[in-house]
């Protein structure tokens, strides 16, 4: 029987073939019908066609003709869909293979052809423990080369023993690269210096003086899994540079970043220091930085000590406490989606601006660049034709439609009601044009949905003098008188730099891009810059967004 099914079944694997022959011998040792339980299993085609399919790509570098090219096809792609994503206006074909390349199936086949490459698929086993005496160690002889580049490792004390160990590793530096260093493990001798109660510094400063071949003897840890960097991208929303954090394990493995970068978090594992690597810089080392949870930490001790020494820091505190705190935020690329543009809302202090920089940039293109008119129940004034400048409604009007949650952002000025309907925003955006929002600044959030993805542009002003000179040199009327009949006073501008600077303060993590509107001309030309970025690049948002 075995023969003939042998026969029948020729592409079979040898081992597996040998296996089945073998049963026909162990037929008299062992219970009949666990041999043809085993029988049926060998037999089968899943098993036949897992085997066939794990001989295959076994032989991936082995045979020339099936070596891959390379093991980092989906980081090619990513590179590719950004090239693409700036010149599909130019050509059907870079159009049709963007859609292509973001098709979900294309995507999972190289994700496999890159597991396959990196040899991905082959379990992970634990090491097999060496027989010893009990009162043995085993010790492992570790010998790295020095050069400017740090270990990427850090030490510390453990609060048990007291020994030295390993504290963490850091991706991508040297001793992570070496795969011989674990967290975990217990240093014994340095450049056979014993290191029995000396303290992290002490090991530090032997190390900072050694030269060349640094020999390290170690104890292993119980856990030696190789570490596996995550996925996950944020947008840093504080300035942090590792040398001036007096609380921080090794300022040598900080890792310095400012307001707005974004960084690859590869490690998670300690509550108070992640590890990271700016995005811009995928092979550099990670280094330490301080974890979400760390950081707010910080924020509230620091807001409390202002509390506690200024009475005015605490009113502006009081303002910031209603807001989430600003640490890290969770980011993924938008890629752009043709015909569907995101709203461009600019945001800024009172009598900046935005709303002339709307005007002309709607001037430039009608029929692309348009904004929904605003409601109000204010009545209406000389000059003004309903549904022009604004849809006058009455109050209990407009409190119901807000009731009905109709209206995407509004609010109060003057004792009358001011927003703007979700109805027309999505008109707009339906219509395949660009929807240019001027909002209050208090509306931000109500704006930042997943559902609306706002490109969010903040118009700041200059420095009071420029301010005063380009006002006055233009013939800027003040905004803040309702006729528009005399110019800013230097109060209104020394007003309007305070609050773009409170603004700032409480909702700068939420800004795509920052225009200072000195010259109108020259802040025109960013502003368009800007849009024509949200139009055709693909741009971090928050992760949500894009799941």
């Amino acid at each position: 029987m075995t023969a003939v099914v042998m026969a029948k079944n020729s592409n079979w694997d040898p081992a597996v073939s040998k296996l089945i022959s073998s049963l026909k011998e162990a037929e008299s040792l062992s219970d009949a019908q666990e041999i043809e339980f085993l029988r049926s299993l060998l037999e089968s085609k899943e098993l036949n066609a897992l085997v066939n399919v794990h001989s295959k790509v076994a032989k991936v570098g082995k045979d020339d003709r099936l070596a891959p090219l390379l093991s980092t096809s989906m980081q090619v792609l990513f590179e590719v869909l950004e090239l693409l994503s700036t010149r599909c206006h130019l050509s059907p074909v870079c159009k049709e293979a963007f859609h292509l390349f973001q098709n979900p199936h294309f995507q999972s086949l190289l994700c496999a052809h890159d597991a396959i490459a990196q040899k991905d698929f082959y379990p992970h086993l634990p090491e097999i423990p060496m027989e010893m005496d009990e009162d043995e160690e085993t010790i492992k002889i570790v010998q790295l080369v020095k050069s400017n580049e740090p270990l990427g490792a850090t030490i510390k004390t453990d609060e048990e023993t007291g020994k030295i160990v390993i504290a963490r590793i850091m991706h991508g530096g040297a001793a992570d690269r070496s795969g011989l260093i674990h967290v975990g493990d217990e240093v014994i001798e340095v450049n056979g210096i014993n290191v029995e109660g000396k303290t992290p510094g002490d090991v530090l400063s032997i190390l900072q003086n050694s030269e060349g071949t640094i020999t390290f003897k170690l104890v292993p840890s119980d856990g030696k899994m190789g570490q596996r960097e995550s996925k996950v991208r944020v947008r840093a929303h504080f300035d942090y540079n590792p040398e001036n954090d007096p609380y921080i394990p090794c300022k040598e493995a900080g890792l310095a970043f400012e307001r707005g970068d974004i960084l690859h978090i590869v490690s998670q594992d300690d509550a108070y220091w992640w590890q990271a690597r700016k995005e811009s810089e995928r092979t550099a080392r990670a280094g330490l930085i301080p974890s979400r949870a760390l950081q707010e930490r910080r924020i509230i001790h620091e807001r409390t000590q202002k509390e506690a020494n200024n009475q005015d820091a605490k009113t502006e505190n009081d303002d910031f406490d209603r807001e989430m705190i600003a640490t890290y935020e969770e980011v993924a690329k938008l890629y752009p989606r043709p015909g569907i543009y995101r709203p461009i809302v600019l945001i800024g202090a009172p009598g900046v601006g935005r709303n002339e920089l709307k005007r002309r940039l709607s001037a430039r293109d009608p029929e692309k660049f348009r904004s929904p008119v605003p409601y109000t129940t204010r009545p209406i004034r000389h000059g003004e034709v309903p549904g022009r400048e604004y849809i006058f409604v009455s109050r209990d009007k407009m409190e119901a439609d807000i009731a009905n949650a109709k209206f995407i952002e509004y609010g109060e000025y003057k004792g009358h009601l001011y927003g703007t309907s979700a109805e027309s925003v999505k008109s707009i955006i339906n219509a395949g044009c660009v929807c240019i929002l001027s909002p209050h600044y208090q509306a931000i959030k109500a704006l930042r949905t997943q559902q609306l993805k706002p490109f969010i542009i903040h118009i700041k002003p200059p420095e009071f003098d420029i301010l005063k000179e380009t006002r006055t040199q233009s013939r800027a009327k003040s905004t803040f008188d309702e006729n528009n009949s005399r110019e800013f006073t230097d109060e209104e501008f020394q007003d309007m730099i305070k609050s773009a600077e409170r603004i700032d303060f409480l909702y700068g993590h939420f800004f795509d891009e920052e225009i200072i509107n000195g010259e109108l001309a020259t802040a025109l030309d960013k502003l368009v810059n800007s849009v024509q970025r949200a139009e055709s690049e693909p741009l971090w948002v928050p992760v949500s967004w894009v799941q």
